[in-house]
C-alpha cells in the first residue's frame, strides 16, 4: 500500500469550485472531488502553521497545554511510527518554518525529506545591499522577501513549483514499490501572494501596477478597489495550488496509482480576505472562513469516488486514518480517529469539536453551533507545557525562564514532568476578551454575521467544551481562564 497527502497553507475552502466558489478557476479540485470523497464538517484543531503540524503529527491537540513550538520528546509522530514499522515516509515541502527554532524537530520524524528555497521572506539569498523596495512595503521580512523574489521570475523556479517537481521525482522513483507514505506540501497560498502573471491572466481583472499582495492581520482598512485586488491575486495564486494538483493527479492516472494509493488533499487552516471586515488569522475569533476546512480523501479499499460526507471531522483524525491504512496500531496518546469507515459510509466519528489558539478563545462546533469561548479580561492563569522552549523563530528568552516550574505529568507525556512556563497573555497575536464569548447558529446564520444568545443552547455548547478539554487532559488553569467549571 502506498499513499499521498497534498497539503496547502491557507487554503480557502470557500474559494475552491467543488465547495460552491463560482468565480474562481480550480477545475482539478473540481476534478479530485469527482475522485473522492469530499468532506463538508472538517475543522482545524490548533492554530496556526506549526500546532496543526503537531497535531498532524500526533493526532490529538496542541494548543490548550503549549503555543507554536515544535514535536516534543514524548510526542507520538505518525511518520516516525510508520518509519520505524517499515514504511518509507518523505517530505517534500517549501514550508521553511520546519527549518526555524519553533519547528525544527518535524521534518526529521520523516526517513527522507528535501527542501525548496523562498516562501514569505524565507532568509535565503544574502544581499547586503537594500532592493528597491515600493514604498509601502516595510520590515526584514518584506525586505528579505523582495531579495528573494528576483531569484525566482520563472515558474519552474517559484518554490511551489520546485517542492511539486521534488513529489514528482520520488512518485516516478517508487511507483514500483510497495510500503511509503509522500508528503507533499506547499506554503501556498499562504500570503504573500507572488504568483506567475499567467495565473492572474485567468481572471478578468485590472492588476495593474498595484504592489499589494501581503495583507497583514488587522482590520481591513483598504479602499473596495485594494480588497478587490487582494481578493484576486489570491484566487491567482489558488489556481496556482489547482495546477499543481493537477499534475499529482496525472500522475495517479499515468502510472495507475488509484488502485493501492491513499490520497489526502488538506490544508491546515483558511484565511480572512475580509471577511468580518478582517484580514488574515490568529488577532480575531476563528470565524468558519479560517476554521471550517477544505479536505479530500481517495482510498482504494473502499473505491468511494464522487461523493460528499458530512460528518464531523479534524486535523487530527488524518495521523490516525495513515496507520490504520498502513495496518499500524494507534498509540493510546492518539486520539484522532481511523476515518477510513467514513469514508467508506459516513460513520460518525465524534459528537463535538475543539479548535483555537494558545490563549486565545477556546472553541467548540457540533457542526451546526460554533461557541467561541472567551477569557477573562486578565487571561489568566496560562501557562506552556514544554520540554522544547522555543518560540515561532526564537528561543524563549532568559526573562521567561526565570521563574520555571516542573508540572506533573499529563496523561501523554508518558510519565515525563514539563517545564511549567508562564506564558504572554497578552500580545501580537491576539485579545481575545475584547471580542467577548460568541454564540453562532451555521444552519441559520452560516456567514456568521448575528451572534445569537440563547440559555439552553450555550450550556450545550458548554457541556461539549468542557467534556471535550477533559477528554484531552486539558491543564486544569484552561478552565479558570475561561471561568468554567472544570
Amino acid at each position: 500500500m502506498k499513499a499521498i497527502m497534498v497539503m496547502f497553507d491557507s487554503l480557502n475552502r470557500h474559494m475552491l469550485q467543488s465547495y460552491g466558489c463560482d468565480w474562481t478557476h480550480t477545475p482539478n479540485f473540481l476534478r479530485l472531488a469527482e475522485r473522492s470523497v469530499q468532506f463538508n464538517n472538517s475543522y482545524v484543531g490548533s492554530m496556526p502553521c506549526m500546532p496543526a503540524r503537531r497535531d498532524l503529527h500526533t493526532g490529538r491537540y496542541n494548543f490548550l497545554h503549549r503555543s507554536w513550538g515544535p514535536i516534543e520528546p514524548f510526542d507520538d509522530s505518525a511518520p516516525e511510527i510508520l518509519h520505524r514499522q517499515g514504511v518509507h515516509t518523505h517530505l517534500a515541502t517549501d514550508h521553511y518554518h520546519y527549518w526555524q527554532d519553533g519547528g525544527a524537530t518535524y521534518h526529521t520524524r520523516y526517513k527522507t525529506h528535501e527542501f525548496s528555497r523562498g516562501q514569505e521572506g524565507d532568509a535565503w539569498i544574502g544581499q547586503v545591499a537594500d532592493p528597491a523596495v515600493p514604498a509601502n512595503v516595510i520590515g526584514n521580512a518584506w525586505r528579505q522577501d523582495t531579495i528573494n523574489r528576483a531569484h525566482m521570475r520563472d515558474e519552474k523556479d517559484f518554490p511551489q513549483a520546485v517542492t511539486f517537481r521534488m513529489g514528482e521525482q520520488f512518485i516516478r522513483r517508487n511507483a514500483d514499490q510497495d510500503n511509503w507514505w509522500l508528503h507533499i506540501e506547499t506554503f501556498d497560498p499562504h500570503e504573500p501572494y507572488y504568483v506567475p502573471q499567467k495565473y492572474k491572466e485567468l481572471y478578468n481583472f485590472d492588476f495593474g501596477d498595484l504592489h499589494y499582495d501581503w495583507p497583514q492581520y488587522r482590520p481591513v482598512e483598504q479602499t473596495p478597489e485594494q480588497v478587490r485586488h487582494v481578493r484576486h491575486v489570491n484566487a491567482a495564486l489558488v489556481s496556482m495550488c489547482d495546477a499543481y494538483l493537477g499534475k499529482v493527479l496525472d500522475l495517479m492516472d499515468e502510472l495507475d496509482l488509484w488502485k493501492d494509493t491513499m490520497l489526502i488533499v488538506n490544508t491546515d487552516h483558511g484565511f480572512l480576505l475580509s471577511e468580518h471586515d478582517w484580514w488574515g488569522k490568529c488577532v480575531m475569533p476563528f470565524w468558519n472562513e479560517i476554521a471550517h476546512t477544505p479536505l479530500f480523501i481517495w482510498d482504494p479499499r473502499c473505491g468511494r469516488t464522487g461523493a460528499t460526507c458530512d460528518e464531523l471531522v479534524q486535523t487530527i483524525d488524518l495521523p490516525a486514518t495513515l496507520l490504520g491504512y498502513f495496518g499500524k496500531d494507534r498509540p493510546a496518546d492518539m486520539q484522532g480517529a481511523d476515518l477510513a469507515e467514513t469514508v467508506a459510509g459516513d460513520k460518525p466519528v465524534r459528537k463535538a469539536a475543539l479548535f483555537g489558539l494558545h490563549g486565545a478563545h477556546v472553541n467548540v462546533t457540533d457542526g451546526r453551533y460554533v461557541y467561541m469561548r472567551a477569557p477573562s479580561e486578565e487571561n489568566t492563569p496560562l501557562y506552556n507545557y514544554t520540554h522544547m522552549p522555543t518560540h515561532m523563530t526564537r528561543l524563549f528568552d532568559v526573562e521567561e525562564l526565570q521563574d520555571i516550574g516542573l508540572a506533573e505529568p499529563f496523561s501523554f507525556t508518558k510519565g515525563c514532568r514539563t517545564m511549567k512556563i508562564a506564558s504572554a497573555t497578552k500580545g501580537r497575536w491576539t485579545n481575545a476578551a475584547g471580542f467577548g464569548t460568541l454564540l453562532h447558529d451555521l444552519q441559520a446564520d452560516p456567514a456568521q454575521k448575528n451572534p445569537i444568545s440563547d440559555e439552553g443552547v450555550e450550556k450545550m455548547m458548554i457541556d461539549h467544551l468542557v467534556r471535550e478539554m477533559k477528554n484531552n487532559d486539558s491543564p486544569p488553569e484552561q478552565f479558570e481562564r475561561l471561568g468554567l467549571d472544570g
